[in-house]
Protein backbone atom coordinates (compact mmCIF):
# COMPACT_ATOMS: atom_id res chain seq x y z
CA UNK A 1 0.00 0.00 0.00
CA UNK A 2 1.24 3.29 -1.03
CA UNK A 3 1.61 5.88 2.16
CA UNK A 4 4.26 8.47 0.31
CA UNK A 5 4.62 9.59 -2.86
CA UNK A 6 7.34 12.16 -3.86
CA UNK A 7 6.75 14.26 -7.44
CA UNK A 8 9.55 15.53 -9.58
CA UNK A 9 8.58 18.70 -10.98
CA UNK A 10 9.89 19.21 -14.58
CA UNK A 11 8.13 17.14 -17.03
CA UNK A 12 5.73 15.92 -14.41
CA UNK A 13 3.67 18.78 -13.14
CA UNK A 14 5.64 21.57 -14.90
CA UNK A 15 6.77 21.83 -18.90
CA UNK A 16 10.71 21.71 -19.09
CA UNK A 17 10.45 23.72 -22.18
CA UNK A 18 10.88 26.87 -20.74
CA UNK A 19 14.38 25.71 -18.85
CA UNK A 20 15.42 24.03 -21.91
CA UNK A 21 15.06 27.98 -24.20
CA UNK A 22 17.06 29.08 -20.82
CA UNK A 23 19.35 26.59 -21.55
CA UNK A 24 19.91 27.14 -25.27
CA UNK A 25 20.05 31.35 -24.80
CA UNK A 26 22.78 30.52 -22.04
CA UNK A 27 24.95 28.50 -24.17
CA UNK A 28 24.28 31.17 -27.72
CA UNK A 29 25.23 34.00 -25.06
CA UNK A 30 28.56 33.15 -23.66
CA UNK A 31 29.21 31.79 -27.22
CA UNK A 32 28.72 35.11 -29.53
CA UNK A 33 28.33 37.96 -26.66
CA UNK A 34 30.91 40.33 -25.79
CA UNK A 35 30.65 39.93 -22.24
CA UNK A 36 32.25 35.76 -22.88
CA UNK A 37 33.54 33.97 -25.95
CA UNK A 38 32.25 37.00 -28.19
CA UNK A 39 32.25 35.23 -31.79
CA UNK A 40 28.86 37.27 -33.09
CA UNK A 41 28.52 39.82 -30.50
CA UNK A 42 26.37 41.26 -32.72
CA UNK A 43 23.89 38.68 -33.16
CA UNK A 44 23.20 39.22 -29.27
CA UNK A 45 20.40 40.84 -27.37
CA UNK A 46 18.55 40.04 -24.59
CA UNK A 47 14.33 39.90 -25.99
CA UNK A 48 14.73 37.41 -28.50
CA UNK A 49 11.04 36.62 -30.23
CA UNK A 50 9.67 32.59 -29.48
CA UNK A 51 10.47 31.99 -33.26
CA UNK A 52 13.86 33.35 -32.32
CA UNK A 53 14.46 31.09 -29.68
CA UNK A 54 12.90 28.05 -31.41
CA UNK A 55 15.79 28.53 -33.99
CA UNK A 56 18.71 29.14 -31.33
CA UNK A 57 17.24 25.87 -29.28
CA UNK A 58 17.11 23.83 -32.65
CA UNK A 59 20.68 25.13 -33.29
CA UNK A 60 22.46 24.67 -29.96
CA UNK A 61 20.90 21.56 -29.23
CA UNK A 62 20.61 19.92 -32.89
CA UNK A 63 16.85 19.86 -32.47
CA UNK A 64 17.39 18.70 -29.16
CA UNK A 65 19.60 15.70 -30.18
CA UNK A 66 21.80 16.71 -27.58
CA UNK A 67 19.40 17.06 -25.07
CA UNK A 68 17.67 13.49 -25.04
CA UNK A 69 21.09 11.61 -25.49
CA UNK A 70 22.42 13.58 -22.21
CA UNK A 71 18.86 12.28 -20.60
CA UNK A 72 19.58 9.05 -22.13
CA UNK A 73 22.91 8.73 -20.23
CA UNK A 74 21.28 10.00 -17.04
CA UNK A 75 22.02 13.40 -16.67
CA UNK A 76 19.12 15.33 -15.50
CA UNK A 77 20.30 18.51 -13.90
CA UNK A 78 19.62 22.00 -16.61
CA UNK A 79 22.99 23.40 -15.50
CA UNK A 80 24.72 19.96 -16.22
CA UNK A 81 23.63 19.76 -19.23
CA UNK A 82 24.42 23.67 -19.85
CA UNK A 83 27.71 23.31 -19.16
CA UNK A 84 28.48 20.17 -21.24
CA UNK A 85 27.12 21.59 -24.70
CA UNK A 86 29.16 24.78 -23.82
CA UNK A 87 32.33 23.20 -22.50
CA UNK A 88 31.77 20.48 -25.45
CA UNK A 89 32.18 23.60 -27.95
CA UNK A 90 34.76 25.55 -26.47
CA UNK A 91 37.12 22.53 -26.96
CA UNK A 92 36.36 22.08 -30.46
CA UNK A 93 36.88 25.94 -31.10
CA UNK A 94 40.56 25.41 -29.10
CA UNK A 95 41.15 22.62 -31.31
CA UNK A 96 40.87 24.99 -34.45
CA UNK A 97 43.93 27.19 -33.29
CA UNK A 98 45.70 24.72 -31.05
CA UNK A 99 48.72 24.60 -33.89
CA UNK A 100 49.01 28.91 -33.65
CA UNK A 101 47.93 28.95 -29.68
CA UNK A 102 49.16 25.86 -27.96
CA UNK A 103 50.72 27.43 -25.59
CA UNK A 104 47.77 29.66 -24.28
CA UNK A 105 45.85 26.59 -24.83
CA UNK A 106 48.10 24.50 -22.76
CA UNK A 107 47.80 27.49 -19.63
CA UNK A 108 44.03 28.01 -20.35
CA UNK A 109 43.96 24.50 -19.09
CA UNK A 110 45.68 24.35 -15.91
CA UNK A 111 43.57 27.10 -14.10
CA UNK A 112 40.02 27.53 -13.23
CA UNK A 113 38.30 28.95 -16.34
CA UNK A 114 36.34 32.38 -15.34
CA UNK A 115 34.47 34.70 -17.44
CA UNK A 116 37.82 36.40 -17.53
CA UNK A 117 39.46 33.85 -19.23
CA UNK A 118 36.80 33.66 -21.28
CA UNK A 119 37.28 37.10 -22.38
CA UNK A 120 40.88 36.42 -23.17
CA UNK A 121 40.31 33.31 -25.12
CA UNK A 122 37.53 34.96 -27.24
CA UNK A 123 39.77 37.65 -28.06
CA UNK A 124 42.67 35.51 -29.43
CA UNK A 125 39.58 33.26 -30.80
CA UNK A 126 38.36 36.13 -32.87
CA UNK A 127 41.87 36.62 -34.39
CA UNK A 128 41.03 33.60 -36.55
CA UNK A 129 38.86 31.98 -38.93
CA UNK A 130 36.89 29.33 -36.21
CA UNK A 131 33.51 27.56 -36.37
CA UNK A 132 31.19 26.27 -34.36
CA UNK A 133 29.71 22.69 -34.54
CA UNK A 134 26.73 21.48 -32.27
CA UNK A 135 26.80 18.10 -34.70
CA UNK A 136 30.18 16.80 -33.62
CA UNK A 137 28.27 16.43 -29.87
CA UNK A 138 26.53 13.26 -29.95
CA UNK A 139 29.28 11.74 -32.28
CA UNK A 140 32.21 12.18 -30.21
CA UNK A 141 30.25 11.51 -26.86
CA UNK A 142 28.15 8.23 -27.96
CA UNK A 143 32.09 6.77 -28.46
CA UNK A 144 32.03 6.48 -24.51
CA UNK A 145 30.28 4.24 -21.90
CA UNK A 146 30.05 7.52 -19.50
CA UNK A 147 26.85 8.13 -17.41
CA UNK A 148 25.90 10.89 -15.58
CA UNK A 149 28.29 12.64 -13.79
CA UNK A 150 31.35 10.88 -15.85
CA UNK A 151 30.09 12.69 -18.95
CA UNK A 152 31.51 15.94 -17.28
CA UNK A 153 34.92 13.59 -16.77
CA UNK A 154 35.16 12.51 -20.72
CA UNK A 155 35.35 16.49 -21.33
CA UNK A 156 38.72 15.96 -20.39
CA UNK A 157 39.34 12.90 -22.07
CA UNK A 158 38.02 15.18 -25.31
CA UNK A 159 40.98 17.50 -24.35
CA UNK A 160 43.48 15.42 -24.32
CA UNK A 161 42.49 13.95 -27.73
CA UNK A 162 41.93 16.41 -29.53
CA UNK A 163 44.52 19.12 -27.64
CA UNK A 164 47.27 17.16 -26.67
CA UNK A 165 46.61 18.89 -23.43
CA UNK A 166 46.13 16.86 -20.26
CA UNK A 167 44.24 18.61 -17.23
CA UNK A 168 41.49 18.06 -15.21
CA UNK A 169 39.98 21.80 -15.11
CA UNK A 170 37.02 20.67 -17.23
CA UNK A 171 35.51 18.88 -14.39
CA UNK A 172 32.36 21.20 -12.46
CA UNK A 173 34.24 24.01 -11.04
CA UNK A 174 34.55 27.59 -11.69
CA UNK A 175 33.32 27.44 -15.58
CA UNK A 176 30.31 25.18 -14.14
CA UNK A 177 29.39 28.30 -12.03
CA UNK A 178 29.18 30.99 -14.76
CA UNK A 179 26.86 28.98 -16.86
CA UNK A 180 24.46 28.53 -14.02
CA UNK A 181 24.71 32.09 -13.47
CA UNK A 182 24.10 32.76 -16.97
CA UNK A 183 21.22 30.37 -16.74
CA UNK A 184 19.51 31.85 -14.12
CA UNK A 185 19.82 35.54 -15.68
CA UNK A 186 17.84 33.80 -18.59
CA UNK A 187 15.45 31.79 -16.06
CA UNK A 188 14.54 34.52 -12.98
CA UNK A 189 15.41 37.62 -14.49
CA UNK A 190 16.28 40.89 -13.19
CA UNK A 191 13.78 40.87 -10.67
CA UNK A 192 14.98 37.55 -9.16
CA UNK A 193 18.60 37.63 -9.76
CA UNK A 194 20.26 38.61 -6.40
CA UNK A 195 17.57 36.23 -4.34
CA UNK A 196 18.56 33.68 -6.98
CA UNK A 197 22.01 33.25 -6.77
CA UNK A 198 23.10 36.42 -4.13
CA UNK A 199 24.99 38.13 -7.48
CA UNK A 200 23.75 40.53 -9.91
CA UNK A 201 23.04 40.16 -13.29
CA UNK A 202 26.23 40.59 -15.60
CA UNK A 203 24.00 40.95 -18.31
CA UNK A 204 21.16 43.15 -17.63
CA UNK A 205 17.96 43.42 -19.43
CA UNK A 206 16.70 39.89 -19.15
CA UNK A 207 12.76 39.68 -17.99
CA UNK A 208 13.07 35.94 -17.61
CA UNK A 209 10.78 33.21 -17.72
CA UNK A 210 9.67 32.75 -14.33
CA UNK A 211 6.51 33.99 -14.79
CA UNK A 212 5.48 32.16 -17.54
CA UNK A 213 5.64 28.59 -16.05
CA UNK A 214 3.67 25.92 -18.20
CA UNK A 215 1.57 23.19 -16.37
CA UNK A 216 1.07 19.66 -18.01
CA UNK A 217 -2.44 19.65 -17.11
CA UNK A 218 -4.94 22.31 -15.97
CA UNK A 219 -3.73 23.42 -12.80
CA UNK A 220 -6.60 22.96 -11.12
CA UNK A 221 -7.08 19.78 -11.46
CA UNK A 222 -3.60 18.61 -10.41
CA UNK A 223 -4.58 21.10 -7.17
CA UNK A 224 -7.40 18.51 -6.75
CA UNK A 225 -5.05 15.45 -7.43
CA UNK A 226 -2.93 17.18 -4.46
CA UNK A 227 -5.97 17.21 -2.47
CA UNK A 228 -7.32 13.49 -3.37
CA UNK A 229 -3.95 12.30 -2.08
CA UNK A 230 -3.66 14.05 1.36
CA UNK A 231 -7.13 13.16 2.04
CA UNK A 232 -6.79 9.54 1.56
CA UNK A 233 -3.86 9.54 4.28
CA UNK A 234 -1.60 9.67 1.42
CA UNK A 235 1.80 12.03 2.37
CA UNK A 236 2.72 14.09 -0.44
CA UNK A 237 6.29 15.78 -1.31
CA UNK A 238 8.38 17.16 -4.01
CA UNK A 239 12.19 15.95 -4.98
CA UNK A 240 13.42 18.67 -7.92
CA UNK A 241 16.35 19.45 -9.59
CA UNK A 242 14.96 22.82 -9.26
CA UNK A 243 16.18 25.78 -7.03
CA UNK A 244 14.26 26.38 -4.08
CA UNK A 245 13.00 30.43 -5.63
CA UNK A 246 11.44 28.49 -8.88
CA UNK A 247 9.63 25.75 -7.02
CA UNK A 248 8.15 28.03 -4.06
CA UNK A 249 7.11 30.49 -6.43
CA UNK A 250 5.68 28.91 -9.06
CA UNK A 251 3.41 26.25 -6.31
CA UNK A 252 2.71 29.55 -4.76
CA UNK A 253 1.22 31.18 -7.86
CA UNK A 254 -0.52 28.02 -9.05
CA UNK A 255 -1.85 27.54 -5.04
CA UNK A 256 -0.26 24.05 -5.15
CA UNK A 257 2.25 25.02 -2.52
CA UNK A 258 -1.07 24.69 0.25
CA UNK A 259 -1.16 21.18 -0.41
CA UNK A 260 2.52 20.33 1.17
CA UNK A 261 4.76 20.02 4.12
CA UNK A 262 7.66 22.55 3.13
CA UNK A 263 10.11 19.97 4.97
CA UNK A 264 8.95 17.75 1.97
CA UNK A 265 10.02 19.99 -0.70
CA UNK A 266 13.60 19.25 -1.56
CA UNK A 267 15.32 21.54 -4.10
CA UNK A 268 18.69 21.73 -5.82
CA UNK A 269 19.52 24.56 -3.44
CA UNK A 270 19.30 21.81 -0.33
CA UNK A 271 21.69 19.10 -2.82
CA UNK A 272 23.82 21.95 -3.21
CA UNK A 273 24.11 23.10 0.51
CA UNK A 274 24.71 18.87 0.95
CA UNK A 275 27.71 18.73 -1.50
CA UNK A 276 29.49 21.72 0.50
CA UNK A 277 29.96 19.65 3.55
CA UNK A 278 31.81 16.62 1.22
CA UNK A 279 35.08 16.09 -0.54
CA UNK A 280 35.13 18.53 -3.89
CA UNK A 281 33.54 16.81 -7.29
CA UNK A 282 30.80 14.77 -5.33
CA UNK A 283 27.47 14.59 -7.00
CA UNK A 284 24.43 14.54 -4.80
CA UNK A 285 22.39 15.14 -7.98
CA UNK A 286 19.53 12.42 -9.50
CA UNK A 287 20.36 9.64 -9.79
CA UNK A 288 21.73 9.68 -6.30
CA UNK A 289 19.20 8.73 -4.45
CA UNK A 290 19.59 11.54 -1.84
CA UNK A 291 17.28 14.39 -2.84
CA UNK A 292 14.47 11.00 -2.02
CA UNK A 293 16.06 9.90 0.93
CA UNK A 294 16.30 13.89 2.24
CA UNK A 295 12.48 14.04 1.08
CA UNK A 296 11.23 10.94 2.67
CA UNK A 297 12.74 12.30 6.01
CA UNK A 298 10.96 15.99 5.90
CA UNK A 299 15.01 17.19 5.88
CA UNK A 300 15.49 15.60 9.22
CA UNK A 301 18.68 13.88 8.34
CA UNK A 302 21.98 15.23 8.22
CA UNK A 303 23.90 14.58 5.11
CA UNK A 304 25.91 11.81 6.92
CA UNK A 305 22.94 10.28 8.04
CA UNK A 306 20.92 10.38 4.08
CA UNK A 307 24.41 8.78 2.74
CA UNK A 308 24.50 6.31 5.34
CA UNK A 309 20.77 4.94 4.85
CA UNK A 310 20.81 1.26 4.22
CA UNK A 311 19.39 0.77 0.84
CA UNK A 312 17.33 -0.36 -0.38
CA UNK A 313 15.09 1.40 2.25
CA UNK A 314 12.71 -0.57 4.82
CA UNK A 315 9.23 -0.58 3.32
CA UNK A 316 10.30 0.38 0.42
CA UNK A 317 6.95 -0.61 -1.60
CA UNK A 318 5.45 2.00 0.34
CA UNK A 319 6.70 4.90 -1.48
CA UNK A 320 6.10 6.11 -5.18
CA UNK A 321 8.29 7.97 -6.83
CA UNK A 322 6.51 9.75 -10.15
CA UNK A 323 9.18 11.20 -12.49
CA UNK A 324 10.07 11.33 -15.77
CA UNK A 325 13.26 10.84 -16.44
CA UNK A 326 16.17 7.76 -16.25
CA UNK A 327 17.53 10.09 -13.46
CA UNK A 328 14.45 9.26 -11.53
CA UNK A 329 13.96 5.71 -12.38
CA UNK A 330 17.62 4.68 -11.05
CA UNK A 331 16.86 6.59 -7.93
CA UNK A 332 13.41 5.06 -7.01
CA UNK A 333 15.60 1.54 -7.91
CA UNK A 334 18.57 2.26 -5.69
CA UNK A 335 15.72 2.87 -2.58
CA UNK A 336 13.50 -0.12 -3.51
CA UNK A 337 10.57 1.96 -4.08
CA UNK A 338 8.07 1.98 -6.49
CA UNK A 339 8.09 4.05 -9.60
CA UNK A 340 5.82 5.76 -11.62
CA UNK A 341 7.40 7.01 -15.44
CA UNK A 342 5.04 10.13 -17.11
CA UNK A 343 5.33 10.60 -20.40
CA UNK A 344 5.01 14.38 -19.92
CA UNK A 345 9.08 14.85 -20.16
CA UNK A 346 11.15 16.10 -22.93
CA UNK A 347 11.20 12.84 -25.19
CA UNK A 348 7.24 12.37 -24.68
CA UNK A 349 5.80 9.24 -25.49
CA UNK A 350 8.61 7.96 -27.29
CA UNK A 351 10.51 7.29 -23.62
CA UNK A 352 7.79 4.77 -23.47
CA UNK A 353 10.41 2.26 -24.65
CA UNK A 354 13.00 2.85 -22.38
CA UNK A 355 10.70 3.03 -19.37
CA UNK A 356 9.52 -0.50 -20.22
CA UNK A 357 13.15 -1.75 -21.17
CA UNK A 358 14.09 -0.44 -17.25
CA UNK A 359 11.02 -2.84 -16.25
CA UNK A 360 9.26 0.54 -14.62
CA UNK A 361 6.38 0.10 -12.12
CA UNK A 362 3.53 2.05 -13.97
CA UNK A 363 3.68 4.13 -16.90
CA UNK A 364 1.18 6.94 -17.41
CA UNK A 365 0.46 9.19 -20.20
CA UNK A 366 -0.18 12.05 -17.49
CA UNK A 367 0.05 12.69 -13.35
CA UNK A 368 -3.98 12.54 -13.66
CA UNK A 369 -3.55 9.13 -14.58
CA UNK A 370 -1.91 8.22 -10.87
CA UNK A 371 -5.51 8.08 -9.31
CA UNK A 372 -6.19 5.28 -11.54
CA UNK A 373 -2.99 3.33 -10.00
CA UNK A 374 -3.67 3.78 -5.92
Amino acid sequence: MIKTILFDVDGVLLSEERYFDASALTVWEMLISSNYLALSPQKFKTDYSDKEIEEIRNLVFENDKILKFQKSRGLNANWDMIYLTFAHQLIHLLSQIKEYEIENIREWCQAPIQRKTLLEIGGVLNNYSVELDFGLFVKEFERSEATKQELLDYLNVLALEKLGVETTIFQKGELWSVCEHVSQEWYVGDANIIASTGKPSVQKGKKGFLVNETTLAPKEEIGELFQFLTASGIEIGIGTGRPELETIQPFQHLEWLKHFDVSRIVTADDVAKAEQELPEGKSLSKPHPYTYILGLHRKDLSVQECLNTPLPIKDGDSVLIVGDSLADLLAARQMGCQFAAVLTGLSGKDARGEFEKHKADNILDSVLDLKGIL
